[in-house]
């Protein structure tokens, strides 16, 4: 790039209004633009013009199943990959800009706008694509290495090209203190990714403080965030200290955004626009300086527009948005990912070093894990601890020893293998209808095997239409 040139934003829409719009605010904010009506005349002008990055509708006729924006994103994506995409669309077609995003787009923003917000955007994105365009341009090997040069990602095993696109973003925002949404299927490793996040930030040396929003009940929200002084209600007999004030100077971690209840939804924005809250029965609000970083396996922008997640929150949350690839998207990580599971579970439980045989690794390669590293965690260990044990010349483990082994557990949740043709929220049904039946319909048992709070597991109860909440409550008998 040219020492003083301007960064170039090219807009893509057939309404003039739109194009006058945008080329002011950005011209405003310190951007050159140039303007195309339509596909066609898009890939024009990148050809002749120097762009940095491209803000596209998803329609540029009188069709509007935005089939011609996702044909544009892919002509661009595949003639100038380093390019960044910001897709326009409105709240309707929600699921029309996610599945973009899942094709490439660097981000969506709404129709209409805020200036201040897409401005924020625009900065944020061009300020990642230099770097994510060189991204995997060596070998995964010797570009895993280079990251780990320069960054902490001890805790996170892998060199697929998607893993490392991550990490190269993770580089890139660690020092900042813009807030990031990490989205991903359970079990992909989000709070791995936030702890990388915080260390690899200039707050490493001040606490991460990590919260699960769905383990929050509503009446004790403010409470548990916020604090509160003694006296402040009938069981306040000392000040509190609330999670906010413990991040002070730290990241605050927020998981399982997605099950935060609106009516709370408005007590955190507030703190998020200033910083300031107020302890429960404090006369006075404070101050306080975190960074947040949340995380979902829900689409909090499909949860805007069905109304169950606030929108001016959601852009408070996701100006920086980390996608982390399923396993079964990065599968060549998984021999890697075994070897290290496997050592970490021999040295937790004092076992000799058991080595995997190659046909072991590659059956464990093509297994389609809905349940992502915690399912490929939990079959290790359990193989590794039934079958590991008093092997005859320290032979490896194979094949047979895990099939073996999940036919044992065919009883618990998520230990069968080989759910092809499910989709995430099949599984996750699957899995509660087992633990349901297993513990008789006792809610505390069931939370505590699935890994959830009782609030979590009502919500997906609630959800997949199973049970009829309270009522069906078995925790006292």
């Amino acid at each position: 790039m040219e020492p003083h040139r301007r960064q170039c934003v090219l807009i893509v829409d057939d309404d003039g209004a739109v194009q006058v719009s945008l080329a002011l605010l950005l011209k405003q904010a310190g951007f050159a633009t140039v303007c195309a009506d339509d596909p066609r005349q898009a890939l024009a002008r990148l050809a002749a013009t120097p762009v940095d990055l491209v803000l596209q509708d998803m329609n540029f006729s009188l069709r509007t199943d935005g089939e011609e924006g996702l044909a544009l994103l892919a002509q661009v994506k595949e003639r100038h990959p380093g390019v960044p995409v910001l897709l326009m669309t409105a709240w309707g077609s929600i699921a029309l800009a996610v599945r973009g995003v899942k094709a490439g787009a660097a981000n969506f923003f709404t129709k209409p706008w805020d200036n201040a917000q897409l401005v924020e955007l625009v900065e944020a994105t061009l300020q990642l694509a230099p770097d994510a365009a060189r991204a995997t341009s060596n070998p995964p090997r010797s570009a895993r290495a280079a990251l780990d040069a320069r960054f902490d990602f001890g805790a996170i095993v892998g060199e697929h090209p998607k893993l490392l696109k991550v990490l190269e973003t993770i580089g890139q925002v660690a020092r900042t203190r813009a807030p990031v949404l990490i989205l991903g299927e359970s079990g992909t490793g989000k709070e791995l990714v936030a702890d990388a996040i915080h260390r690899n930030s200039p707050r490493a040396a001040r606490p991460v403080v990590k919260i699960n929003m769905g383990a929050i009940t509503p009446s004790l929200f403010e409470s548990e965030m916020f604090g509160h002084v003694r006296g402040a209600f009938t069981d306040a007999r000392s000040d509190r200290k609330g999670h906010v004030a413990s991040a002070d100077g730290g990241t605050l971690f927020l998981d399982e955004i997605g099950e935060l209840n609106r009516g709370d939804q408005v007590k955190l924005l507030r703190v998020l626009q200033d910083q300031r809250y107020q302890p429960v029965g404090a006369s006075r609000a404070e101050q306080a300086d975190v960074r947040v970083v949340s995380a979902t396996n829900r689409e909090l922008a499909e949860l805007v527009a069905s109304g169950e997640f606030r929108e001016d929150l959601f852009y408070r949350l996701n100006l920086i948005t980390i996608r982390l690839p399923p396993l079964r998207e990065r599968r060549s990580d998984i021999p890697l990912l075994a070897r290290h599971i496997g050592a970490g579970v021999c040295a937790a439980y004092g076992l000799d070093d058991i080595k995997l045989a190659p046909a072991a690794l590659d059956w464990l390669a093509a297994q389609p894990w809905p349940g992502n590293i915690r399912q490929l965690r939990q079959t290790l260990e359990r193989t590794l601890l039934l079958a590991g044990q008093d092997r005859p010349g320290g032979r490896p483990l194979t094949q047979a020893d895990f099939i073996a082994t999940a036919a044992v557990d065919e009883g618990v949740p998520g230990a069968r293998l080989g759910v092809d043709g499910m989709t995430l929220e099949q599984v996750e049904r699957h899995m509660i209808e087992q633990a349901l039946q297993q513990h008789t319909g006792n809610i505390s048992r069931v939370a505590r095997m699935l890994g959830l709070s009782r609030t979590a597991l009502y919500r997906r109860l609630e959800r997949h239409g199973l049970g009829d909440g309270e009522a069906g409550d078995r925790s006292n008998e």
